[in-house]
């Protein structure tokens, strides 16, 4: 099999970890109303117990990605998708309460924390860097088709088997991906190769300068404010369609369905788009696209039209998800192989944030607001308000080109210094 196919092969396989990655977060707010009816909790507990997820998501994002120094991806991505499944299947017991469920959603996040930057990494050692873009927004994707897939089959088995059931269906299939991948995956020929890069003994360009430069600050941030669109969208959005609305759970589904195949779409299109493009990238498309969804999340916040409100979920909102390619292609960029797992783990880290502070302040407002329509109203508007700033920034400070070869040049002149360093040790 030549090296292409098998990266390609290796893009479907990570695009399903990442469906299943998706599915899992998916499944507690389809499940939101039975959950609150059965357990006996408000909505500021629910929210509570979905930013449980999130607890140890960004620092075990950024630790398991420092492991990719020195532990090949394969092995990680194949243990944590196996803690997926460890985590879900508690659900399954009648006498799991609130407590349960909320050490069961700690657990779950911090094995879900680095799955994307790990996969990220894995993926990379497989295609050349002017090849990734493409690639990347694929399994991206699986953001989408985790939601798409989710919505619909998950409905159907809380339906007709209980939100039990649905843990144990996610749990289930995490174990069937880790199958296949004990089975069938292999490191890339791009993969970097185990050291100490990152101290600048060595040439290399310390940590701190990649996490301080504009584009990666930028990129952090834009990711934190789709992130949060994200995680607010996968937990309320279904009880807000249900409550506000006045969808049924089926409709709801379908249409948070559609959003994400939406999504999915116009992160497919970018990846083309990027493709074809002969100049170096910037910020300025991903910052514009934000500024657009920000625009079209605030008026999604104050129009009653039900059509319209379908119509910007199946259009301009989706344009909040370009900036997660852009971030996760441009923080490669500016980075040299070797560091590349612990920059996207610290980019990980940051926009993981948004997954703790999104689902409580989003319960929170809606809680002690005067009606549930006027708290729904706050916390739209709050996210627009973030997509509009983070999207200007990108449009200014996103240049991944430019810092890297700015941090290329640095690490050569480091290397040349250690170099004369040498030589003088070795003159004396």
């Amino acid at each position: 099999m030549t090296q292409h196919m098998t990266g390609w092969r290796t893009t479907w396989a990570l695009l399903a970890f990442m469906l299943v990655n998706f599915a899992d977060k998916t499944v507690l707010g389809l499940a939101a109303r039975p959950v609150m009816a059965d357990l006996g909790i408000g909505r500021e507990q629910f929210g509570t117990a979905s930013a449980a997820f999130f607890a140890l998501f960004s620092v075990s994002a950024l630790a398991v990605s420092y492991l990719t120094r020195t532990v090949r991806t394969t092995v990680l991505l194949l243990a944590l998708a196996l803690l997926w499944s460890a985590a879900q299947l508690p659900m399954l017991w009648p006498a799991a309460g609130f407590g349960t469920l909320l050490a069961t959603r700690v657990l779950l996040g911090a094995a879900e924390g680095p799955a994307l930057p790990v996969a990220t990494h894995h993926l990379h050692g497989w295609f050349e860097q002017h090849r990734r873009t493409l690639p990347t927004a694929v399994l991206l994707t699986g953001a989408a088709a985790g939601v798409a897939v989710a919505a619909p089959t998950l409905t159907l088995v809380i339906d007709r088997f209980g939100w039990r059931w649905a843990f144990g269906a996610v749990g289930l299939a995490g174990l069937v991906w880790a199958g296949y991948w004990a089975w069938r995956g292999i490191e890339g020929p791009y993969a970097p190769e185990a050291g100490g890069a990152g101290t600048g003994a060595d040439g290399a360009v310390p940590y701190r300068r990649i996490l301080l430069s504009g584009t990666w600050l930028s990129a952090a941030l834009g990711a934190f404010a789709a992130y949060w669109m994200l995680s607010a969208g996968l937990t309320w959005m279904p009880d807000y369609l249900q409550t506000v609305v006045g969808l049924s759970l089926r409709r709801s589904g379908t249409l948070v369905t559609a959003a994400a195949l939406a999504g999915g779409v116009v992160l497919v299109g970018h990846g083309l788009l990027a493709r074809r493009r002969t100049r170096p990238p910037h910020g300025a498309g991903a910052g514009a696209a934000m500024c657009l969804a920000a625009l079209a999340v605030g008026l999604f916040a104050v129009t009653d039209a039900v059509w319209l409100k379908v119509v910007l979920m199946l259009g301009p909102m989706a344009l909040a998800n370009v900036v997660m390619t852009v971030a996760q292609t441009a923080c490669a960029r500016i980075a040299s192989p070797p560091q590349r797992g612990v920059v996207l783990g610290a980019l990980a880290f940051v926009y993981a944030l948004a997954g703790v502070l999104a689902p409580w302040t989003v319960g929170r407002i809606v809680d002690t607001a005067a009606s549930v329509d006027a708290g729904y109203r706050t916390a739209f508007l709050l996210s627009a308000a973030l997509l509009g700033t983070t999207g200007l920034l990108a449009v200014w400070r996103l240049r991944p080109e430019r810092d890297a070869l700015a941090l290329a040049a640095e690490a050569l002149r480091l290397k040349e210094r250690c170099a004369q360093n040498r030589s003088k040790g070795a003159a004396k």
